[in-house]
């Protein structure tokens, strides 16, 4: 009986581990500047965060969104959120271009739905297996 309790506790407790699911906010700036995240934006459209001042707007194409995930097993919390960061921004990419845009402007997080606008930070929830970055923003041309 006695090993019966402590193996209910050990799977009880490591349940709870995996399960972890902190949410964090981390740097714009820092990310967008790592070669993952450089890369997979690329250029050809800008990304203007929060109420950054922008450009003036020629055309609206509409608010989009995007949710990505990675694998965060074995890294470190702040290397998984970067890499779906760079998802999550290579996606909202892919939509302004696909809509004729050249920004996407009023990035804001949207994680389990609480919106949250930042100039300098997104939110990522990161668990034991996966990490998550979900971003909304306007795709729109703006003035060059």
């Amino acid at each position: 009986m006695k090993n019966f309790l402590v193996a209910m506790v050990l799977m009880v407790g490591s349940t709870c581990a995996l399960a972890r699911d902190d949410i964090s906010d981390y740097s714009v700036e820092e990310a967008m500047s790592t070669p993952k995240v450089s890369s997979a934006v690329g250029e050809g459209v800008i990304f203007y965060f929060g109420q950054q001042k922008h450009p003036k707007i020629l055309q609206d194409f509409g608010e989009f969104r995007s949710n990505k995930k990675t694998n965060a097993f074995g890294k470190s919390d702040k290397a998984a959120c970067q890499w779906a960061f760079a998802s999550a921004i290579k996606s909202l990419k892919q939509r302004a271009e696909k809509e004729g845009g050249n920004a996407v402007v009023n990035i804001r997080s949207n994680y389990k739905g609480n919106m949250t606008a930042s100039d300098a930070t997104f939110k990522c929830g990161a668990g034991a297996i996966m990490a998550g970055v979900a971003l909304v923003g306007d795709v729109v041309r703006v003035e060059e």
